[in-house]
């Protein structure tokens, strides 16, 4: 593959100090840090390395003949209206739904499915460049408020506010620093629990160099101390009542929830992204004067150990008084229902039993004693109805295959909505009347993209054998009289971490560069999602880890041998924990791959843990400073095995793939330090540390200014970022435009 520069010279790559004296004595390994300057966002080095690299990206983006191309088509396809489901509160309906193009999704409410809808909240007005996006909503039982939380740039940093519903004026109130959290509301709609870290005490996060507030996003500190408050409306949040906190356990984040007779408020602690949590309950029936009887009496809320380990996970589906129910993975690595009187609270029982093959994904109890049950096979959904007492199934809620994006429905109601998608249905919203004989889904709603033809392609599931015999599910979505020739370019992406499951959703920008560009476009579920429950989940994770690299090339390799394309042709995306997958991959097989897409990703894998909540994937990753789980994390560490393949095999053309790495200004969760660091190493290693480098393919970075890690993205950046990073692959990839 040639070089991208326009005179076809060797690229300019920016010249970045090494501090070779940075080194740091893991077990005995000193493993340098040359880069470590780079963790520093506000030093005037850092800056001027981001700007340095910024202006050679976009130098090699203006010589993508396709980038205006995908842009505009992009665009125009993107341009239709999207909902989401709607959900009710009060006698209220309310609802997402964006025109096409605005920046962020609008929150309107109706007093009936016919009635007039009205804009509620509208998030674009909140900025003029549409990067305040809304993250919380709540609506209070009554439905006469709605607490609702701002984001800004794409940070984890939420900012909640309440509004009135009817009037729709917004109160005083403002809540700071909350992260990780929800508003759950009291039945007596006159406040909410949520969960909130202490402000920072860091000169940089409170007072920026010009003497002005800083936009909280750019720090890389620990997130410590995650606490649960209650808020009463009209007060001032240092009145806000401390319901529950454990300086013992610094790293645990907290979430409490009200149950749907309001009598209870449950404690959720989780220890780190592990799908296990402690539950613990308080009967606000007992609190004289409810919450607010707490106050100033520097007493926690007097909870009840129901869950008191870090075993399994517990969620609460429903209750009937003291007898509450819970979708779990206690014994049961693909989860089933249970129910525990807290009068008896060693008495546990089994509702629904654990299916030998499918992954019990969501249990909503619904029509008051009935339970919409929403099952994983095989990465697509199934639905049931089941009855709420003994889970006996009812009947069988029949959908097209694909995923369920959300069920909408309190317990006392009778009609259910629910969303659906998959790679050709950009959204249908289903409506189901639960008091039929034989309950059917009716569309309710249904997206129509104009100048999209799902025709035009087909969807094929293959089930391909890993390194170690296990069958890896792939989805394939291609032309539908697609020839395999090899000669197709080809887009595998994959993810494979933290229980997460990559189910089929419709991809406006994927669906353009298959038109247009001929692309495959293929998921592999690789382990370390949860797509066959909990086992899949740990064969991917801590010393299984290489399970997810090997998972992935032998997709890659799968898609070769089946003739659908070649290694020059292929390339590989990943986002944040997929990231990582993207560049432990080059690493490992650079021969394999024609272009590398990496966002987001976790890249050093010795320091991660040190940077905001990256204390809590060690339950997938484990940590360097214990020495079997540093043996483990050194083997794959993006940033610590950059090698020179040429060096590596006796076939002296062999080089990386043209490489771009993808990161974020704002980005708090997967901060941009880890991208950054591996950009210097390859780009040192591979391109200028050699007086004529074999290395030609372009090692770049795509630095996007006022984002974060992905949510609450406005419109046009995900447009643009979608142009960029394929033009970059078309480009060096030499895919061609059809239009």
């Amino acid at each position: 593959m040639g070089s991208l520069s326009p005179l076809d010279d060797p690229l300019p790559y920016p010249t970045a100090r090494r501090d070779e004296s940075v080194t740091d004595n893991y077990h005995g390994v000193d493993i340098p840090d040359p880069y470590r300057w780079l963790e520093d966002p506000d030093s005037d080095e850092t800056k001027k390395f981001v700007e340095k690299q910024v202006n050679l990206t976009d130098s090699i983006l203006k010589t993508c003949e396709t980038r205006e191309k995908l842009r505009e088509n992009i665009t125009k396809l993107y341009d239709f209206p999207k909902y989401e489901a709607p959900f009710r509160a009060g006698d209220k309906y309310f609802y997402f739904h964006n025109t096409g193009l605005q920046p962020q999704k609008v929150l309107y409410v109706q007093d009936s499915l016919d009635g007039e809808p009205e804009i509620l909240l509208d998030p674009n007005t909140l900025s003029e460049d549409g990067t305040v996006a809304l993250s919380i909503c709540s609506i209070s039982e009554d439905a006469m408020f709605l607490a609702y939380g701002i984001s800004s740039s794409g940070s984890d940093w939420v900012t909640i506010k309440i509004m009135q519903v009817v009037a729709k004026s917004v109160e005083p109130d403002v809540l700071s620093w909350v992260k990780f959290s929800d508003a759950s509301w009291t039945h007596d709609s006159k406040g909410f629990f949520y969960s909130r870290y202490p402000a920072p005490n860091l000169e940089r996060v409170l007072l920026h160099r010009d003497g002005e507030s800083l936009d909280a996003g750019t720090e890389t500190h620990s997130n410590l101390y995650h606490e649960v408050y209650y808020h009463r409306l009209g007060t001032d949040q240092s009145d806000d009542i401390l319901c529950w906190k454990d300086p013992e356990n610094p790293k645990c984040t907290r979430s409490a929830s009200v149950t749907q007779d309001g009598k209870y408020v449950l404690l959720y602690t989780y220890e780190n992204c592990d799908p296990v949590n402690q539950v613990y309950y308080c009967d606000l029936s007992a609190l004289p004067d409810w919450v607010e009887g707490c106050k100033g009496r520097n007493e926690l809320l007097p909870f009840i150990k129901l869950v008191d380990n870090f075993v399994a996970s517990y969620e609460y589906v429903a209750n009937d008084g003291t007898a509450l129910t819970f979708r779990t993975n206690k014994d049961a690595p693909k989860y089933k229902l249970v129910r525990v009187d807290l009068k008896e609270p060693d008495s546990w029982s089994d509702i629904i039993q654990e299916n030998e093959k499918d992954v019990l994904e969501s249990a909503v109890v619904v029509n008051k004693n009935q339970l919409v049950v929403s099952y994983l096979s095989d990465v697509k959904n199934v639905l049931q109805l089941r009855d709420l007492k003994a889970g006996a199934l009812l009947h069988h809620l029949p959908i097209d295959i694909g995923s369920v994006s959300g069920i909408s429905a309190r317990r006392k109601d009778d009609t259910i909505f629910i969303g659906f998608t998959n790679f050709l249905i950009p959204g249908i919203i289903y409506e189901c009347n639960l008091n039929e004989e034989v309950p059917n889904l009716k569309v309710f709603r249904e997206t129509v993209v104009p100048g999209f033809d799902h025709t035009d392609f087909q969807v094929n599931q293959v089930f391909v054998p890993s390194k170690d015999g296990v069958k890896i599910p792939m989805f394939i979505v291609a032309g539908k009289d697609i020839s395999l020739d090899g000669s197709h370019p080809c887009l595998l992406y994959g993810y494979g971490g933290f229980n997460i499951s990559i189910t089929p959703y419709f991809s406006v920008g994927r669906v353009v560069i298959a038109k247009h560009l001929g692309v495959v476009f293929c998921i592999a579920n690789i382990r370390g999602g949860g797509e066959y429950g909990e086992d899949w989940h740990k064969a991917g994770s801590l010393s299984k880890k290489q399970n997810c690299f090997d998972d992935f090339i032998s997709a890659a390799e799968y898609l070769v041998e089946a003739g659908y394309t070649r290694p020059k042709k292929l390339c590989i995306e990943g986002g944040s924990n997929g990231g990582l997958l993207v560049g432990a991959c080059i690493n490992q097989r650079p021969d394999l791959f024609g272009c590398a897409l990496a966002h987001v990703g976790v890249m050093d894998m010795l320091r991660f843990h040190k940077f905001t909540i990256g204390h809590a994937w060690t339950s997938d990753y484990g940590c360097s400073e214990k020495e079997e789980e540093f043996q483990w994390l050194i083997k794959y560490s993006p940033l610590h095995n950059v090698r020179r393949p040429w060096e590596q095999s006796p076939n002296q053309e062999s080089q990386y793939p043209p490489t771009m790495l993808l990161t974020a200004d704002h980005d708090d969760r997967v901060v941009p330090l880890h991208s950054l660091k591996l950009l210097a190493t390859m780009q040192y290693v591979l391109c200028t540390s050699l007086e004529k480098s074999p290395q030609s393919n372009p090692i770049i970075s795509r630095i996007e200014c006022k984002a974060g890690h992905g949510a609450g993205r406005p419109t046009q950046k995900v447009i643009d970022e979608a142009a960029d990073r394929y033009a970059f692959m078309a480009k060096v990839m030499g895919a061609s435009w059809v239009q």
